[in-house]
């Protein structure tokens, strides 16, 4: 080994490891839907112990949730550089679905 010019070991895909970039965007694609998804939780858990005579405060908590479900998809697909408009975006407003199935059941 010449200290004066190192060499660096190269890989080759064919091996089977991942490059660095795809990871990283798929950790953080999972990280920013997760901890936004756990925030629409949160407030669907919000309206369903809010005080049942406000009802309009229990839906509008839930439409926040879809809200905040839809712009966890939308992040998810902007991290990996796809078109945030697509009908994934109807998977965000299951947090209302549930959301308001629960608080009205």
């Amino acid at each position: 080994m010449d200290p004066s010019n190192p060499r660096r070991e190269v890989k080759s895909a064919a091996s089977g490891s991942m490059h660095l970039e795809p990871v990283q965007k798929w950790v953080l694609s999972i990280l920013a839907a997760v901890t936004i998804a756990h925030l629409a939780a949160g407030l669907v858990i919000a309206a369903i112990y809010v005080d049942p005579d406000r009802t309009g405060a229990q839906v509008g908590l839930n439409v926040l949730a879809g809200a905040f479900g839809v712009i966890a998809v939308a992040v998810f697909r902007a991290i990996h550089q796809m078109k945030p408009l697509t009908p994934w975006l109807l998977l965000g407003v299951t947090p209302t679905v549930v959301g308001l199935w629960l608080t009205f059941r």
